[in-house]
């Protein structure tokens, strides 16, 4: 399923081993990406070692942090985290990362500055969804509403991501929205912080979930209209950065008390 990358050169990444990449900031970004994937554990939404988050380096936008190739997510921590730049140099960092999270992560960073940090997972529920035959959330759930006219669609599942023209397909297909439904494959999530992405990610599972069970009992669903669809999304919109920024909080919180590791 995961495949180890290879980089096309090392050429840049010894000099660049040799830079300081341990601020305040960065220290936090590394924290707060250790507590997201931490956490997706402990809900069930990794898939061994096969699932990736990434966010761009505070200060450096031609570099992110990625997990590296081999870790399940419950035994990521801050300091295992890699930092890569766009070309494949690890210039952080003493392992690489798998190769679909670089061909990935790395083009969509590059193409889409809007990216801070992407989340994708096969998480079960969503990607139950991304399994069938047309749109695969119903507008008939409070939470789906948080995601109300931010979704798109890649219909052309195409195997897996290993090299930069798939990278780019994807990045692509991301077009404008911040959640990506991949067809037959997962989901991708972006956002302006980890907080922002994380919080949509959970709370996309979430509605994904409540749909299935409701799916399940064979009955109709029952979509609200789009006006009211719209007022829900605006609501919930308001102030989605602070309680993104809170929930990650409540995040850390809890690992501290029960994986303290995972801030090392």
């Amino acid at each position: 399923m995961a495949h180890e990358f290879t980089p096309r050169g090392q050429g840049a990444a010894a000099a660049l081993r040799n830079a300081s990449y341990d601020d305040e900031a960065i220290r936090k970004a590394r924290v707060d990406l250790a507590a997201c994937f931490r956490m997706a554990a402990r809900l069930g939404l990794q898939e061994g070692i096969c699932n990736h988050f990434s966010a761009m380096v505070p200060g450096h936008d031609d570099l992110f942090l990625v997990n590296p190739y081999g870790l399940a997510f419950e035994e990521v921590t801050a300091s295992s985290l890699l930092i890569c730049d766009f070309e494949g140099n690890v210039v952080a960092g003493e392992d690489m990362p798998e190769a679909t999270a670089f061909y990935i992560h790395a083009r969509l960073h590059k193409n889409n500055p809007r990216a801070r940090a992407a989340f994708h997972t096969h998480m079960p529920n969503a990607t139950a969804l991304s399994m069938l035959e047309g749109e695969p959330l119903v507008w008939a759930g409070q939470t789906a509403l948080k995601f109300y006219g931010r979704t798109a669609i890649d219909e052309d599942y195409n195997g897996l991501a290993l090299d930069e023209s798939e990278g780019d397909r994807i990045s692509a297909a991301m077009g404008q929205a911040d959640l990506l439904f991949m067809k037959n494959h997962g989901v991708m999530v972006i956002g302006p912080t980890i907080a922002e992405a994380w919080d949509d990610l959970y709370y996309l599972e979430r509605a994904c979930e409540v749909q299935l069970k409701a799916m399940s009992t064979g009955r109709k669903l029952k979509p609200v209209s789009a006006d009211v669809a719209q007022k829900c999304y605006e609501q919930m919109r308001d102030g989605d950065p602070e309680s993104a920024r809170l929930h990650l909080e409540s995040v850390k919180r809890i690992l501290t008390r029960r994986e303290p590791e995972f801030a090392q």
